[in-house]
């Protein structure tokens, strides 16, 4: 057993370990997957262990791998705490849009926050849609967003660095004298001949918009008629109520006075949520939104496939690194 293993390897094999596609791994790292497959055969053999078991369609962790990992990520925390503490000055704010002060992007920045020093501060913006949050990013207003990653063009997703953070189940917010309102939870199916508000006409959500258009083609489910950006919770409650909208949402969401929030199944349809930030941001904030993400969704099996049938469009299985086939869930 090696007394000193160079951060790098571990870098690598962490990399590899969250996204389990050696190629995400590479371009999280902007090093070529070439010398990334080296580095963790180099660190495999210095520990004289297996950490991959690599097919043609899947990589998976080892007993071994699975045994290196909490240790590789408390290295790896420990030197970057190191390298921070005799940083010259302190880092700047880190600008977080997390759509509201509920729900999973919410969640990780609090956590995140419990990591810092005071002197490192996270500022948070409430401003939903990752659309939008894209051009902010790229023009340096905004430094993180979390949002439906596959639903930004080819050309903006180069320009952003990417984690898979969490498939969120999908939910419909309904009038509390509803006919559906009083079951447990609502089939797929018994939302034929309904219509559902799904941020339709706001340009900054419109991510969002085109997964709900996906999941209502063919189902008989109608888009709510587009309506300008309601900004905020407290007018997205008003706006909603006065409306008489039922809502496609998802399971952690903002309590509306009046309406109660069921989640959706047969299948359960799947809101893909990643974390962005403007490639080559280099900060400890966003060191440690990550390894919140990471901790999080290890917890809670945040990027778990839920039992049963599911619903999630190809192009977002590729990048939420589902290790699953087929299109439109199975």
């Amino acid at each position: 057993m090696p007394y000193d293993i160079d951060p790098r390897l571990l870098r690598a094999f962490t990399a590899v370990a969250d996204e389990l596609h050696f190629t995400r791994a590479a371009a999280r790292l902007y090093v070529a997957q070439q010398a990334l497959s080296r580095d963790v055969r180099r660190l495999e053999r210095e520990l004289g262990a297996q950490l991959f078991l690599r097919t043609t369609r899947q990589v998976a962790l080892t007993a071994a791998g699975e045994r290196l990992l909490p240790y590789a990520r408390r290295v790896l925390a420990a030197h970057e705490e190191l390298a921070a503490a005799f940083r010259a000055e302190p880092a700047r704010p880190l600008v977080v849009d997390v759509g509201a002060p509920v729900g999973t992007a919410y969640r990780v920045l609090a956590e995140a926050r419990r990591r810092l020093p005071d002197s490192c501060e996270l500022v948070a913006r409430f401003h939903s849609g990752l659309t939008g949050a894209a051009a902010a990013l790229a023009a340096g207003r905004l430094d993180v967003s979390f949002g439906r990653f596959a639903g930004l063009s080819a050309q903006v997703r180069a320009g952003l660095g990417h984690q898979p953070v969490r498939l969120e189940p999908m939910a419909v917010l309904l009038r509390t004298d509803h006919p559906l309102a009083g079951a447990g939870c609502v089939p797929l199916g018994d939302l034929a001949g309904e219509t559902l508000y799904a941020a339709a006409g706001n340009p900054d959500t419109a991510e969002w918009t085109e997964l709900a258009e996906r999941l209502f083609a063919g189902r008989g489910i109608a888009m709510a008629e587009p309506f300008p950006e309601i900004a905020g919770a407290e007018e997205f409650v008003r706006v909603v109520r006065k409306q008489g909208w039922s809502v496609l949402a998802s399971v952690e969401f903002i309590e509306v006075p009046g309406m109660v929030l069921r989640p959706v199944v047969d299948p359960v349809p799947l809101s893909p949520v990643g974390m962005v930030w403007r490639r080559g941001l280099r900060h400890p904030g966003l060191d440690a939104l990550r390894a919140a993400a990471r901790e999080l969704g290890a917890r809670e099996g945040w990027r778990a496939l839920p039992e049963g049938d599911w619903w999630l469009p190809e192009a977002d299985v590729a990048a939420m690194g589902v290790a699953a086939a087929g299109a439109e869930g199975p």
